[in-house]
């Protein structure tokens, strides 16, 4: 494992909504448990995204600074080259549809995206709100994801992605799955926080940054695991 580790946590002014800060709160405990270092950045929409972080986080928001959030990164392009460079991301609702060519704005209108993930995004006739349990792909070894909802989106994945999950309850991509990923990439529509609700995901993240990690003790995430499941599965 590497030394230290560092954590971008991107636009909290903009987009942060539904405990998503959460999520960096979650990494740093997990990556301390085990004895590495975090360096942690908080980049406001008003600041450039460095390059050299190893896990980036973003989350989501309401329509307004979704929009401002894509022009911005646009523009500045410090995610795309850090990404290039082989660094982890985790994006969350609106977060996640930035990522990709295109979404739905305030009137439903399409805005241009980031272009990370082969996805497009539009307004769905209704807004799915509630909590969403999901089988993960088995290629990333994560358990059943939890977590809740709360969008109008409608994702379609293309060919240079695959599903993170297919759903059991809940609406996710609007198409029977949920979320992507490719590469070292995840999006996702959990919020939750999803790391919170996911301890295995959150994993999977610091192994894409450091490598190999030594089990910690889960109880209190797998009691919070279990209760929501049983909550809404069958």
């Amino acid at each position: 494992m590497q030394s230290s580790l560092r954590i971008v946590w991107i636009y909290p002014d903009l987009l942060s909504t539904y405990g998503d800060q959460g999520n960096v709160l979650v990494l740093e405990q997990r990556a301390h448990k085990r004895g590495i270092p975090v360096e942690t950045v908080h980049v406001r929409s008003s600041d450039p995204v460095p390059e050299q972080g190893d896990i980036y986080l973003i989350g989501g928001g309401e329509d307004r600074p979704q929009i401002l959030g894509a022009e911005r990164l646009r523009r500045d392009g410090g995610l795309q080259r850090a990404i290039a460079r082989g660094a982890a991301l985790l994006a969350v609702c609106a977060g996640y549809q930035i990522m990709g060519s295109v979404f739905g704005g305030e009137e439903g209108q399409p805005v241009p995206g980031i272009g990370l993930l082969d996805i497009s995004s539009s307004r769905g006739e209704r807004r799915s709100v509630g909590e969403l349990a999901a089988d993960v792909d088995p290629e990333l070894g994560v358990p059943t994801l939890t977590g809740f909802e709360n969008h109008m989106g409608v994702t379609h994945l293309g060919p240079g992605v695959r599903p993170l999950s297919k759903t059991i309850v809940g609406t996710g991509n609007g198409d029977g799955t949920e979320g992507c990923h490719t590469g070292k990439i995840v999006g996702t529509y959990l919020h939750g926080p999803a790391l919170a609700r996911n301890p295995g995901l959150a994993d999977l993240l610091l192994r894409w940054a450091v490598g190999p990690l030594p089990a910690i003790e889960d109880g209190w995430y797998e009691r919070l695991r279990q209760e929501r499941l049983a909550a809404v599965l069958p």
